[in-house]
């Protein structure tokens, strides 16, 4: 009996240093292809300006961060369903998501842009009358573009992907006319695959602010990754994260 009674106290230890533990770590999801703010890079590894950023407040709140690629077009599902701690992804601040999710202090500006290839006529909103403009499932450029009911009336279609690299191999492709996506991706993705081959129009969808989403109830979370976010403007990390990713 007392070697039972030993057995059960140490396996009620165990299981009370794994709740500590998992009170210490921080849930993140994000869509690991939204480049550059979460994405894979050639060795598979999770980089990014969210990704660094996110471990940088860790870091101030000691806190096990961990990542967790999820369904974008669920993303809020995840979150209320309490398999991730938090939203943190290029994640826009909208009427609609702050129905949903507590957001942090916004942190970085935004646009919602226009890519289209470089030889296609089109030179501004007006110019997508009849065309097929493809965007990425539940994301804040379908907002964009179906709150903007002057251009979206006038569409053949609205074609939605759930990447938005599927976007641009279906414009590379000739399936789509036109792109509608955060501005911070779409430049990054240019470069990538090759800037001479697009072009970005003057007009665009609307300016934005990224924010941290988090659940209702986590108010003290939000908090202290508000205060987190602030320390490291004052001490110049976030400028040294900011400068390595949006430097040029």
């Amino acid at each position: 009996m007392k070697k039972l009674a030993l057995l059960l106290l140490a396996a009620f230890a165990l299981v009370g240093c794994k709740a500590d533990t998992k009170k210490n770590a921080l849930v993140i999801g994000l869509d690991d292809t939204f480049a550059p703010m979460g994405f894979r890079n050639d060795k598979q590894e999770l980089v990014g300006f969210d990704v660094e950023l996110a471990k940088a407040v860790g870091e101030k709140l000691n806190l096990d961060v961990q990542f967790q690629p999820i369904d974008w077009s669920m993303k809020e599902t995840e979150l209320n369903s309490k398999n991730i701690d938090a939203i943190w992804n290029g994640y826009s601040i909208t009427p609609d998501r702050q129905k949903q999710v507590l957001f942090s202090d916004p942190y970085l500006e935004n646009r919602q842009v226009i890519v289209v290839l470089k030889d296609t006529p089109i030179n501004s909103k007006a110019d997508l009358s009849d065309k097929t403009v493809a965007v990425q499932k539940e994301s804040s450029a379908l907002d964009a573009v179906n709150n903007d009911m002057d251009v979206v009336s006038t569409l053949k279609s609205l074609v939605t992907f759930d990447t938005n690299l599927d976007c641009f191999m279906d414009l590379e492709a000739g399936r789509s006319d036109a792109i509608v996506c955060d501005e911070v991706l779409a430049r990054y993705v240019m470069k990538q695959r090759g800037e001479q081959q697009y072009r970005v129009l003057e007009d665009d969808f609307g300016k934005e602010e990224y924010g941290i989403g988090f659940r209702k109830t986590d108010t003290t979370l939000q908090e202290d990754v508000n205060r987190a976010l602030n320390e490291l403007k004052q001490d110049g990390t976030y400028q040294e994260i900011y400068q390595r990713w949006f430097a040029k």
